[in-house]
């Protein structure tokens, strides 16, 4: 557990954070949708945007997450050491990770649910 706030802390509290309500969030509707034995498309819709918004938030963060990477690099003068540049690069994939992740979730989550309300009307 400690590792997963490791990585969210690396990825940087600003966008990983967030992401991570998101997600819960996420996962709170589709329970919600399960439980409710009726018109679920209104939880369907919610779900879709709000995992739309997951990934668009998540390479927003690694857009900023370079833009700084690069105006540290540019700062330097380019002397940086590869494996500290190649360090970098890994953490500024961790933001975009976790928002396809939680989009992954969401749109599992949406395919379950149409899935249920077919059987139901079978």
């Amino acid at each position: 557990m400690s590792h997963l706030f490791t990585r969210l802390h690396e990825g940087g509290p600003v966008f990983m954070y967030p992401l991570l309500l998101i997600l819960i969030l996420t996962l709170i509707l589709i329970a919600k949708a399960f439980l409710k034995k009726g018109d679920v498309e209104k939880i369907i819709r919610l779900i879709s945007s709000i995992s739309l918004f997951a990934i668009v938030f998540g390479f927003l963060g690694q857009i900023v997450g370079l833009i700084g990477a690069f105006d540290s690099l540019q700062r330097t003068g380019g002397n940086v050491d590869p494996s500290v540049f190649a360090g970098g690069l890994e953490i500024s994939l961790l933001v975009p990770a976790f928002g396809m992740s939680v989009f992954l979730i969401g749109r599992l989550g949406i395919i379950l649910l149409i899935w249920a309300q077919k059987k139901e009307t079978l």
